[in-house]
This record gives C-alpha cells, sequence and structure tokens, in this order.
C-alpha cells in the first residue's frame, strides 16, 4: 500500500514555502527565491520518479518518457492525468492541465493598487507558487536520464500549461 498525504497537507507547504522564501528569506531577490523554490521542488521530483519507476524498465525514448510523466505520474501526484500534450517533436512537449489543483483553490489577496499594476502582482504571486512543480517535473526528467528545462504559462487559470525543453 502506498504513503499518501492530505491534500489540505500539501496545499499548506507549499504556501508556507513560497510564502517564507518570497517574503522573508529573499523579500529583495524573487528571482533567487524562484530558484531555491525550483531547487526544492527538485529534489521531490527526483525522489518521487525513484520510486515510482523502481519497478519499471528504462525508457527508450524521450516520448516515452513524457508519456509516463502525463499519466503515470501525474496521476500519482495530482490524482488525474495530464488534460494535453503537445510537441514539436523537436525537443520541446506542452503539458497541458485544464484544472491544475494547486491553482484552483488558490486566491489573491485584493491589492490596493487596481488595473494593470494590480494584476501583475497577483500573477507573480501566482507564478512563484509555479516553481515548486517546475521542479518536480525536472528533478523526474533528470532522474528518468532527460536533461531539461521546465517553464509554466497560466494565461487562463486554473488551467496551466507546463512547457518542457530538452537540452541537447
Amino acid at each position: 500500500m502506498g504513503r499518501e498525504v492530505s491534500e489540505s497537507c500539501i496545499d499548506s507547504l507549499l504556501t508556507e514555502m513560497v510564502s517564507s522564501y518570497c517574503n522573508r528569506f529573499y523579500a529583495d531577490k524573487p528571482e533567487l527565491a524562484a530558484r531555491r523554490i525550483e531547487a526544492i521542488g527538485y529534489q521531490v521530483g527526483l525522489q518521487l520518479s525513484e520510486r515510482y519507476t523502481m519497478e519499471r524498465p528504462r525508457f527508450s525514448d524521450h516520448l516515452e518518457a513524457i508519456k509516463f510523466i502525463c499519466k503515470d505520474f501525474w496521476s500519482e501526484v495530482f490524482k488525474k492525468q495530464i488534460d494535453n500534450l503537445k510537441t514539436n517533436h523537436r525537443g520541446t512537449f506542452v503539458l497541458q492541465d485544464n484544472r491544475f489543483r494547486w491553482l484552483s483553490r488558490m486566491s489573491v489577496e485584493p491589492s490596493l493598487e487596481t488595473g494593470q499594476e494590480g494584476d501583475n502582482k497577483a500573477t507573480e504571486a501566482m507564478s512563484m507558487h509555479l516553481y515548486f512543480p517546475c521542479g518536480i517535473i525536472r528533478g523526474a526528467l533528470s532522474n528518468l536520464g532527460i536533461p531539461c528545462a521546465v517553464s509554466a504559462d497560466i494565461s487562463n487559470l486554473p488551467a496551466c500549461s507546463f512547457v518542457v525543453r530538452i537540452k541537447a
């Protein structure tokens, strides 16, 4: 029987981690906070991937490993599969989750600032929460022998797209 953690605990942990790194440890350096959060996600992804692929043979190509991430790995971590996978067949993959769990229950504190500046701060706050899952994906793929860069796009909340670029 697999070990599981309550979803509310994970939500609280992620929120507190982002808050601590952005508001306390690296309040003046958001790019450093983002790198630290992504590094923690990377370690988590390495360990989860190791656990979930223990009984499997190695994957023969990049596409097979990405499909594993979209189906099996995503199901274990988020209790659902990725909704859409796109590729340009040259090392770039887009993983689309139409209702990303870690964003679906998130609300942004209403700002006194209105207009474009207030929207930018809200988007920046949301994007800080995506460095952790980007790190998880990068760590999982790294454990599978696929060096890559992962970024996220949240243009249509709570949908989220993760762009995976395989390094040559």
